[in-house]
């Protein structure tokens, strides 16, 4: 609604005030939603979350103002993690072209996503930066373009910063440049963030910034070069951190704060090649930090899996509160739907819950997950129940060469094998160290049945679940996975 038209109520509201009429309240204003998702970010990458040598006060102040979410979920690796959260499902269970089932998901047209529903709800939908739901090169379709999905607006690339279709920028279906720099794109994709707030004030609006960085090839605007004592990862965490701060200001200044839930978070865990010693000079430069958590990137290990997460919003999420619960990016769909008094498509399945009763801090809001499922491609590699993390066995993979034949590979590829069904308490053994399961039997009997129960509805590296959607044709899963690529 305009600024006339805020008047002319209020100005109706006066004559039957006058009139001796009580005036029907104006139905209150649908919440804003903003997600900033950032890529490859560590859960040790904040200063909230334990980061000492580089500062993040705008988003550290998110967090004294809103909620700190320290048992958040997302997916190993990019496409996945986006797949999640703008479908509400495992990446497991969307239905992709071909009937395929992809490491990065080609994510088939007829799958609903977030901006569409809000869309159909009234919402000015848009997205800036990297979609990478389009199995990258060789995927991208005029029909998966985001204005065909349920945005209104997109100005951002294709892919990650390594493979080649950052350098193609897009405006909507336009491609408006071949060969763009990634020093700059953070402060791009800032500018028109900003603006599609201003053009959208006086509607509900849903935002989506799906950051570039920090996933290698680094690169900041020349304000944050060597600002950090973490070199260039440190400055691009730093201008990320500016940046959401300057979103937020924003906001305050035009009245919206009181409107508006803020998300901020990331894909997955940090980069990493650490065990090559080619990259040991890369990794001190260009990646993160898993903090007190097991693994990076690619691995279903706490430190590939979950993420720091900010949740910011003063008309409804209590300030300096903490969220130590289950919840994954996979919750934003069905609470976001919630909040805006929309539905939930009726023909699905979904994965996500809605999370609103521990976004508000309600007393005695508990986690809508039974279970977590950390899928790794096809693989159900481990399950969660409350403090509690069965990791099945499975065979490694240490082969240098393979990895290095590969462009921007990662450590997830370079995976160490589990010998033994392993159970870890998350909350007394944060870091995954300690195998308890002989001292905990029943713990392991419940969860083994819990993950019974995905294989079954979800699939698993051997299987196909009963739940999983396919929208074509022929065969399922035709290109199937082995265990454990040679």
């Amino acid at each position: 609604m305009t600024h006339r038209g805020h008047l002319l109520i209020a100005l109706a509201a006066l004559a039957l005030t006058a009139c001796g009429v009580e005036p029907t309240p104006e139905p209150a204003r649908p919440p804003n939603f903003i997600i900033v998702f950032a890529d490859d970010q560590g859960y040790g990458d904040l200063g909230v979350f334990g980061a000492t040598d580089f500062s993040t006060p705008r988003i550290d102040r998110m967090a004294q103002e809103g909620m700190r979410f320290t048992d958040f979920y997302a997916q190993p690796v990019c496409g996945p993690s986006r797949t999640a959260l703008l479908t509400g499902s495992y990446p497991i269970r969307v239905a992709e072209y071909g009937n395929e089932k992809n490491i990065f998901p080609y994510v088939h047209e007829r799958e609903i996503l977030l901006p569409r529903v809000l869309q159909e709800a009234g919402y000015a939908t848009g997205m800036i930066g990297k979609v990478d739901i389009t199995k990258r090169r060789q995927g991208f379709r005029p029909e998966l373009n985001p204005v065909r999905r349920g945005f209104d607006y997109w100005f951002g690339v294709v892919g990650a910063n390594d493979s080649g279709e950052v350098h193609w920028v897009y405006r909507n279906e336009e491609r408006i440049q071949e060969s763009a720099g990634v020093d700059d794109l953070t402060r791009r994709y800032t500018d028109e963030a900003l603006a599609f707030i201003r053009q959208n004030r006086d509607n509900p609006f849903f935002l989506y910034i799906a950051h570039t960085m920090a996933h290698v090839v680094l690169g900041v605007t020349e304000p944050f070069k060597g600002r950090s004592e973490r070199g260039l990862y440190g400055d691009v965490i730093e201008e990320l951190d500016a940046t959401t701060g300057e979103i937020v200001d924003l906001l305050v200044e035009l009245g919206l704060d009181q409107d508006t839930i803020v998300v901020y978070t990331s894909d997955n865990g940090p980069w990493s090649n650490h065990s090559l010693p080619q990259y040991t000079a890369a990794i001190e430069e260009h990646a993160g930090s898993s903090g007190p958590l097991r693994g990076a990137k690619g691995t279903t290990w706490e430190g590939g899996i979950r993420v720091p997460t900010v949740m910011w919003g003063p008309g409804s999420i209590p300030a300096g509160t903490v969220c130590a619960e289950i919840a994954t990016n996979m919750d934003l769909l069905p609470t976001f739907i919630g909040m805006a008094g929309a539905e939930l498509p009726a023909d699905r399945v979904l994965d996500g819950r809605d999370i609103g009763p521990l976004m508000r801090g309600e007393a005695e809001a508990k986690s809508p997950h039974e279970a977590f499922y950390y899928y790794r491609e096809t693989h159900l590699d481990a399950v969660r129940s409350g403090p509690w993390k069965l990791v099945f066995p499975r065979p490694g993979r240490d082969d240098s060469e393979w990895l290095l034949s590969k462009s921007g590979a990662f450590l997830g590829e370079l995976l160490e094998p589990v010998t033994e069904l392993s159970l870890y308490n998350l909350e007394a053994d944060i870091g995954e160290t300690a195998n308890v399961a002989a001292q905990h039997p029943e713990v392991v009997e419940r969860l083994s049945a819990l993950a019974n129960r995905a294989r079954e509805e979800l699939g698993d590296y051997d299987r196909i679940g009963s739940g999983v959607r396919f929208f074509e044709d022929g065969p399922k899963w035709p290109r199937r996975q082995q265990w454990m690529r040679p």
